[in-house]
């Protein structure tokens, strides 16, 4: 009998170890919009990947490369944070895009389990992301999806950077893409 508790004791610990050892788990947010102008005039205000004139929380774009595979942009934000993006894949007769973050500026440091930790701009990290148009009829639809880890990425993160928060914010930054772009294209 004592050998059977002590195997179910180890046995327990070692899946409860197991069990807290584990990061956190790739985050995904989709969002689409129909709009009602043809594909032509919509892709036309988002296709050049350096400029993001048509988001309205980015203020200034500046690029390296164009749209060849490899070009980054650096986004200015409404706040004067930084958010460095690259080109992944670029496909003008699919209507498409793909890119990824790789780089941010903080927008503010906090003191988390005795620790001092920098906040990025938008409280992910690993975020990759891709834009891709339809013509349905007249009107576009356009699909913005995203997959990222919240940006603290040990146990028990801290308020401003943990999966609800990256979740938030990123859902915000694409709904506000959208419906601006729509403002836009169907003026």
């Amino acid at each position: 009998m004592k050998k059977i508790a002590l195997f179910v004791s180890v046995l327990l610990f070692f899946f409860t170890s197991v069990a807290s050892a584990h990061g956190p788990v790739r985050q995904k947010t989709a969002e689409k919009i129909t709009i009602n102008a043809p594909a032509a005039k919509v892709w036309a205000l988002i296709k050049d990947f350096g400029d993001m004139s048509w988001h309205p929380d980015i203020v200034n774009t500046s690029i390296q490369g164009g749209n060849t595979q490899g070009a980054t942009r650096v986004l200015t934000l409404k706040d004067g944070n930084t958010i460095t993006e690259e080109l992944k894949k670029y496909d003008d007769k699919k209507l498409s895009y793909t890119y990824k973050i790789t780089e941010m500026s903080s927008s503010k440091k906090i003191t988390h389990a005795g620790a001092e930790e920098e906040v990025p701009a938008l409280p992910v990290t690993d975020y990759s992301a891709s834009i891709d148009l339809t013509e349905k009829g007249g009107s576009t639809e356009v699909d913005w999806k995203a997959a990222y880890y919240r940006a603290y990425m040990n146990n028990n993160p801290p308020e401003e950077m943990n999966d609800e928060a990256a979740n938030n914010a990123v859902k915000a930054v694409l709904e506000a893409g959208l419906i601006h772009l729509k403002a836009l294209a169907e003026k």
